[in-house]
């Protein structure tokens, strides 16, 4: 098993002068991953007070690197964490893919918390490691409950402090859902709100299916942008299919000709049962999908 690549962003920030010739030291460095690095002061492990992204590396090709560092900006500007240094993040996440042995799926993890409370001083760091095989779940598919995620459809608008459209380090109500999923006899949950709205996954944009027609629910309900749908969105487009983010009804669920779960590493995912129910699978759209999904 091949060991992970950390890399420490030690200067993680926007800096107009970072361009300059002065003698600070370098913005990342590789570290030991076995040798202890982050303080038990940390924001980020305290309180969960951080984002982060997954990014997936195909065969050494990431083909959403550009969304992912849009989105985790994004996210940090959510928090009012400072902006991350794009120029920074994009070398340091290469550095990490290529100091890696080459395998089919990477998984680098990227990082940014508050810090030690007090110091203003923010802390990054970058994780690689081969992605878990998600393989058997594309072909046979994942059993699905639905649960409340306890907030109006308008919640991010209504109370942004909440954070919805983030994707922070607070993964503990995910990680619950998952239980409670498993509690059930299934696998995975697709969130609805309050008042009866889809949302997400916890970890997965939700993609429906009617007839010629593919929707996801919109990220005006405080849900992640999806980078992987959006890919997925692109592919469906070539095929002819008409394709669109909007509010939709829980209802539409059951109605739906066929859902998928889709997620960098997890890819294309279908859903072949739902609150119980059977749903029917185009398998072969879902192999193409995740051939796509793949190699873009």
């Amino acid at each position: 098993m091949s060991v992970p690549v950390l890399i420490l962003v030690t200067r993680p920030l926007d800096d107009e002068s970072e361009g300059s010739t002065d003698a600070r030291p370098a913005p990342f460095s590789q570290a030991d991953p076995a040798l202890p690095h982050l303080s038990v002061l940390d924001l980020g492990a305290t309180r969960g007070d951080g984002v982060f992204e997954t990014v997936m590396v195909a065969k050494g090709a990431a083909p959403a690197i550009d969304a992912h560092l849009d989105r985790f900006a994004a996210s940090a500007k959510l928090l009012d964490l400072p902006e991350p240094s794009r120029a920074v993040w994009r070398a340091a996440f290469d550095a990490a893919v290529a100091a890696h042995p080459l395998v089919d799926l990477l998984a680098v993890k990227l990082v940014l918390t508050r810090g030690i409370e007090g110091q203003d001083a923010p802390t990054g760091w970058i994780l690689a490691q081969p992605g878990r095989d998600f393989s058997r779940e594309r072909v046979e598919g994942v059993r699905v409950v639905t649960l409340d995620r306890g907030y109006r459809h308008d919640v991010a608008a209504t109370s942004p402090w909440l954070l919805q459209g983030a994707k922070t380090l607070s993964y503990a109500v995910n990680t619950a859902a998952i239980r409670e999923a498993k509690r059930r006899g299934a696998d995975d949950v697709i969130f609805t709100s309050s008042d009866g709205f889809v949302l997400e996954a916890p970890t997965a944009s939700v993609l429906l299916r009617e007839g010629d027609r593919f929707t996801t629910p919109s990220a005006e309900l405080g849900i992640l942008p999806g980078t992987t749908q959006r890919r997925a969105f692109a592919l469906l487009e070539e095929l002819g299919y008409e394709t669109g983010a909007v509010r939709l009804r829980s209802s539409e669920l059951g109605r739906a000709d066929a859902l998928w779960l889709v997620s960098s590493i997890r890819r294309a995912v279908p859903v072949v049962e739902l609150d119980g129910v059977a749903k029917a699978v185009d398998r072969e759209l879902t192999a193409r999908l995740n051939e796509y999904l793949g190699e873009h």
